[in-house]
């Protein structure tokens, strides 16, 4: 989550949505992109154990939310006509994602979806493509300024 926030994406401007997905099933959604999380874990476990009991973050002294716990299915609420993209180590489909993503028309907005779980492997029926990447790869190339994301977690 940290590397996607800091990432020339986010700074640009061009990550529209953030959804994290827990190993439980819980889906919370970073409503804005310039969100600053915690960066010791003794304040993110903090803030995490927040939004699970009171199901929402609001902004010191403003009724705006920051972070927020959504209903699932994640799928309802990714842009329409998006191409989604599963990015897992387990996928045998190793691409250039520079080259993947000019592949695609520029106008199409793109949802990357990425496994944050110790084990495992994303389990999704919405993911369209599964590639085999690096998330410090995928975010630090220059032509994702050209893309609308937004991106799952």
């Amino acid at each position: 989550m940290l590397s996607i926030l800091d990432s020339r994406v986010n700074k640009a401007g061009r990550l529209k949505a953030l959804y994290v997905k827990t190993e439980n099933g819980v889906l919370f959604e970073v409503k804005k992109p310039h969100v600053r999380i915690p960066r010791t874990f003794k304040r993110f476990a903090g803030i995490m154990l927040q939004l699970l009991q009171k199901l929402s973050i609001t902004a010191v002294g403003k009724r705006e939310k920051l972070l927020r716990v959504r209903e699932n299915p994640v799928s309802q609420y990714l842009p329409i006509d998006c191409r989604k993209i599963g990015f897992s180590h387990s996928s045998e489909k190793l691409v250039d994602v520079q080259e993947y993503v000019n592949g695609i028309n520029k106008d199409m907005n793109l949802v990357f979806v990425v496994g944050a779980m110790a084990h495992g492997k994303i389990d999704t029926d919405y993911v369209e493509d599964y590639l085999s990447s690096t998330l410090i790869f995928l975010f630090s190339c220059n032509f994702l300024s050209n893309h609308n994301y937004s991106a799952i977690v």
